[in-house]
């Protein structure tokens, strides 16, 4: 059995179900924010309710950034790194770069956050 035979279906639904996942949040914070307005349950002691800027989105481009050159990195090594057509070799060498990129970034973002 090949290994992509496995692994497309469960990325491809894993990613649709995030999707999924994503657009409902972000729609039931919307109507529940909105709904809090028009009621009238906003005032300063709970108005950092409805802020949308928290400490952990403050460094998000940084993440992604990140997140995004490091996954291209691995895929360049990917390319150069002789492997089998079974191999699951190229997954790893992935999920290695991915994971240096989110160490990284926690790194920086601890940095960042001391000197704040």
């Amino acid at each position: 059995m090949n290994i992509y035979e496995i692994l497309m279906p469960i990325t491809v639904i894993g990613t649709f179900s995030f999707g999924v996942y994503l657009f409902t949040k972000t729609l039931t914070d919307y109507y529940l924010r909105k709904k809090m307005v028009e009621k009238g349950y906003v005032n300063e002691e709970n108005k950092h309710l409805l802020a949308k800027e928290n400490a952990d989105n403050k460094y998000s481009s940084l993440k992604w950034g990140l997140l995004v050159l490091s996954a291209g990195i691995g895929l360049v090594i990917i390319e150069y790194i002789p492997n089998k057509q079974e191999s699951v070799l190229p997954f790893g060498v992935f999920a290695i770069c991915l994971s240096i990129g989110f160490l990284i970034y926690f790194m920086v973002a601890k940095a960042l956050t001391k000197k704040d």
